[in-house]
């Protein structure tokens, strides 16, 4: 199964590939010359069909969990002060995704969508500490019955030239749903409530739609705890 974002190049890959190894097979003599052009053809043919796959994923909506919006890495978890939206501290969690990752973004909570904001900007590399704030993003909020408001980034990387966001203010989204899609290697950031707890951890690989990120804290249960 591939992403609808994909069906374009992928259509015109097959046509250009085709294209390549008919003309190899008929007009190209040297036998490993023919080879190389048409085996090339084929892994560029893959690796597009590769990088556009959209594996379809059964989600048991919770809402008491945030789960991953993308497949990826986890490469920053810390509290900061979140300058656009909340503008207060947040924990922030940030996946990276590498070329070779599913590209899909999907909701990582069930709710209403009270914020959805494209920003152009630059593209440096998705790990770069400033790519947050600098780079081609689009930011979206989403009001969970649970944890209140929480806020996910798609950040475009060196590599990825468009980002695809289909977050529209004042409509419902469900946990697990297709949000969007990021070509090429990117980022996603996360900014949740102080109070949650947080159950990945850096370098840890994490899967949309699966992986839970973090988990509400009843605050009354807490305080007993804590007492």
């Amino acid at each position: 199964m591939f992403h609808r974002e994909g069906q374009k190049i992928i259509l015109f890959s097959f046509c250009l590939v085709g294209i390549s190894v008919i003309l190899a097979h008929f007009f190209i003599d040297i036998s490993w010359l023919k080879l190389t052009i048409q085996l090339i053809a084929l892994v560029v043919m893959i690796t597009i069909l590769q990088f556009f796959r959209n594996p379809k994923r059964i989600t048991v909506k919770n809402f008491n969990e945030i789960l991953s919006p993308v497949d990826g890495k986890v490469v920053v978890i810390e509290e900061v002060f979140e300058k656009e939206f909340f503008k207060e501290k947040r924990k922030q969690v940030s996946i990276f995704m590498s070329p070779i990752n599913v590209h899909v973004t999907r909701y990582p909570a069930s709710g209403s969508i009270t914020f959805s904001k494209y920003h152009p900007g630059k593209f440096l590399v998705a790990w770069h500490p400033k790519s947050s704030e600098e780079n081609e993003r689009t930011t979206v909020v989403i009001k969970t019955p649970k944890f209140g408001e929480i806020l996910y980034r798609q950040i475009a990387g060196a590599m990825a030239r468009r980002i695809v966001n289909y977050a529209e203010k004042g409509e419902s989204v469900q946990q697990g749903d297709d949000a969007g899609f990021i070509k090429f290697g990117s980022r996603v950031d996360l900014f949740l409530p102080l109070d949650c707890q947080i159950n990945v951890k850096l370098n840890q690989k994490v899967k949309g739609a699966d992986t839970c990120i973090a988990t509400f804290v009843d605050p009354n249960e807490k305080e007993e705890i804590t007492y």
